[in-house]
């Protein structure tokens, strides 16, 4: 009997496990199958770009998953049981895929999926924090619904008018600067509840003014939002900021589905793992990407981003196919390297920082950076779609299941 794994998500972290896995094991052994609503790869890192009118390549999992043996399942993830080791999908209204990949979509109505193995990647989308009248108010860029739906309200926008970033992360810098340089007929404003990239070197932190100034965007530092309203932005010391757009980057919220379920959990619903981001609670469950809680150098827990995410796909599905096939237990521990940030299509920042995430003096900044940034994005993509970095050629056999937590698993190459 094949070794049933599924993949919930299809983002960065769950198409690279699926892809990986493919990699890794014999398909006779193995079905795997990738559940995702949409049937093409979305690069989160440039929804930014998509908000401000620019078209980005398609990237249909039929072609990238085409020959591979990867199952993918058009639908929603509408629940999990863990117990049980079933996930519960409805109809996702989408096509069915070409080029040879296996593609179905279910019928209308809930249906139930067994597994042996799961993978956990729903990921996150976007967080209100509960201000109110930011849900709705503002606009998002957590994924492609929203950004379209910000692209569609900027092309409405005339001359003169102001559009707010609420928050100073990664996400509302790389917005505000798109916005600014795709729309210079626009008034941009970011408020942000520290300083401007206040967790940046010294140098980072001035290069980051020095393109917000060329750019002509308006700051509002230490400022603490209280409320959105569909003109304006109110804050805590009573000020109102007008907003013709208000766009809201104050972080993410994970998927609310696992916090449903019996796995341990974190408060905010991150599902707790080990090392190889195995559920500490229920061995048969792999996390991945923003939906898991792991620790990183430091024990500082990993943070969501694309840097965290894809070492962390390569974790689980190596330590998936080790357990199965008794091979050796990855151990390499995911560290930080850079953080790079987009200042429109012209200019870029790399702050290079310590294993555990923190700035250090060194920076590149500039085109050289904005080139760097679109190396690593477009690297990313890649990485989606050829999953078997280090991996050897041969695929292993899987000899017979695990039958507990740190169980030996028998097998032969």
């Amino acid at each position: 009997m094949q070794h049933r794994i599924i993949v919930l998500g299809g983002g960065y972290t769950g198409a690279i496990a699926a892809g990986r896995l493919a990699k890794r094991l014999r398909r006779e052994d193995v079905a795997i199958t990738l559940v995702n609503a949409e049937p093409d790869f979305v690069e989160r890192v440039r929804m930014h770009q998509l908000a401000t009118g620019q078209d980005l390549r398609s990237r249909p999992f039929s072609e990238m998953f085409a020959g591979t043996g990867v199952e993918l399942r058009l639908a929603k993830v509408t629940g999990v049981d863990v117990d049980r080791k079933t996930v519960t999908v409805t109809d996702a209204n989408a096509d069915a895929g070409a080029n040879g990949a296996d593609v179905t979509a279910p019928e209308s109505g809930a249906e139930e999926l067994a597994y042996d193995t799961l993978v956990y990647a729903l990921g996150s989308g976007w967080n209100s924090q509960a201000v109110p009248g930011a849900a709705e108010h503002a606009y998002e860029i957590a994924g492609r619904p929203g950004a379209l739906r910000l692209r569609e309200r900027l092309t409405r926008l005339d001359a003169g008018q102001t559009v707010v970033v609420v928050g100073g992360g990664l996400t509302g810098l790389e917005c505000a600067t798109e916005i600014a340089e795709a729309r210079p007929d626009l008034h941009v404003s970011v408020v942000t509840g520290g300083g401007l990239g206040d967790w940046l070197s010294p140098k980072g932190r001035e290069h980051l003014r020095k393109v917000f100034g060329t750019l002509g965007i308006t700051v509002h530092e230490h400022t603490t939002v209280t409320g959105v309203e569909a003109e304006r932005v109110l804050t805590a010391d009573g000020t109102a900021v007008p907003a013709a757009v208000t766009v809201w980057t104050t972080g993410f919220a994970v998927h609310p589905i696992a916090k449903a379920t019996s796995l341990e959990v974190t408060g905010a619903g991150q599902i707790v793992v080990d090392g190889t981001m195995r559920s500490v609670s229920h061995p048969d469950v792999y996390a991945i990407g923003d939906a898991a809680m792991a620790m990183g150098p430091g024990n500082k827990p990993l943070r969501m981003s694309c840097a965290s995410g894809t070492p962390a796909a390569w974790q689980a599905a190596d330590a998936i196919a080790a357990r199965l096939t008794g091979g050796k237990l990855p151990n390499a521990p995911i560290r930080y390297f850079n953080q790079c940030i987009s200042l429109g299509r012209k200019e870029g920042l790399i702050q290079y920082v310590t294993a555990d995430d923190r700035a250090v003096r060194a920076v590149l900044t500039g085109w050289p950076a904005a080139v760097y940034k679109e190396l690593v994005c477009k690297g990313a993509a890649w990485g989606v779609a050829n999953p078997t970095l280090g991996l050897p050629t041969r695929r292993r056999r899987v000899t017979r299941q695990p039958a507990a937590a740190g169980s030996a698993v028998k097998a032969s190459a």
